[in-house]
């Protein structure tokens, strides 16, 4: 990466109805919210990370013509984030439900909605370098409308990051264990950066420490490419030609976590743009999901001025 490209995301950007309850509600219960908002999400968290951390960034995905649809561009044009493609006439962007505990921990419900298709002729008239780097979400391969369409255009891409070719990063997402395996297994043979939380790493691995999921997955991994596991608080476990190492995080207290693997995304995204090697990346990353968790809401990533402030304060070691 010569920081002259940008960040392309193939993911889905939806509203998310964020309700603070005190707890979840036992099975035909119900339980008083202390809080709500409505706001953007899904994808918008990863580019929205990566915009304020000084990348270009491209939304390469779908929305709706509604009100729902008219919200999510609005956010992505505050952000400064391009939208490439019509929205789509008949039907409106979806909404996902998020439940945060007084842990900070949260929980999804999921209505699909334009965001979940991909116009294949938009998709094969975007142009890629190899300069840029496209992002994968794993939701992108639940839905099986854009599943073929978003894993046959990856396979006709050059194929390594480098002149042509664009660097692909792919984030598995709470679904992981259920995106088919045949499609899964297409995915990975493009990845270049494979990165996903603890509880991600052990699904797709079957490893119940994150160091020795990071280490599985490595080994099926495409030569070449490097895989990440988030582990909170500790860091970031990164496996990229050998063992896995632990990049440390900053110690925070959590109010809220989501977002947190959207921010340690985005930003990444975003310095290995700029030229950062992939160890100096994932510090910074791990530095902005840290100042993200200290904040209410899912789109709370930092600005790049934000994370050089707290890694001068608490420098990696």
């Amino acid at each position: 990466m010569n920081g002259a490209g940008r960040l392309l995301h193939t993911g889905q950007v939806m509203l998310d109805l964020v309700m603070r309850v005190p707890g979840l509600p036992p099975l035909g219960g119900d339980v008083f919210a202390t809080a709500s908002s409505l706001v953007p999400g899904g994808g918008f968290n990863v580019m929205a990370a990566a915009a304020r951390a000084g990348a270009r960034v491209r939304y390469a995905g779908g929305h709706g013509d509604g009100a729902f649809g008219d919200l999510a561009r609005a956010a992505l044009a505050a952000e400064g984030v391009e939208v490439a493609f019509a929205a789509s006439v008949g039907v409106d962007t979806g909404v996902s439900v998020a439940m945060v505990d007084d842990s900070g921990e949260r929980t999804f419900v999921t209505a699909a909605g334009a965001e979940s298709a991909v116009d294949p002729v938009a998709l094969a008239g975007e142009p890629v370098t190899g300069a840029d780097i496209v992002y994968v979400s794993g939701y992108s391969l639940m839905a099986k409308a854009k599943r073929d369409v978003l894993l046959d255009w990856l396979a006709v891409l050059p194929g390594s990051a480098g002149p042509g070719g664009p660097l692909v990063l792919a984030d598995p997402g709470p679904l992981a264990a259920a995106i088919a395996p045949a499609a899964w297994a297409r995915l990975i043979e493009r990845v270049d950066v494979l990165s996903c939380n603890a509880r991600e790493a052990r699904l797709l691995s079957g490893r119940a420490e994150p160091a020795a999921g990071c280490a599985v997955l490595a080994e099926r991994a495409r030569p070449g490419s490097a895989v990440l596991v988030r582990d909170g608080a500790a860091g970031c476990w990164l496996a990229a030609g050998g063992p896995p190492e632990l990049i440390p995080g900053v110690a925070v207290t959590a109010v809220d976590t989501n977002g947190a693997g959207d921010a340690h995304c985005g930003v990444l995204a975003a310095e290995l743009l700029r030229g950062a090697d992939l160890t100096t990346a994932v510090a910074r990353a791990n530095a902005a999901a840290a100042l993200a968790v200290t904040r209410r809401g899912p789109a709370t990533a930092p600005t790049r001025a934000e994370v050089d402030a707290l890694l001068a304060a608490h420098p990696v070691r």
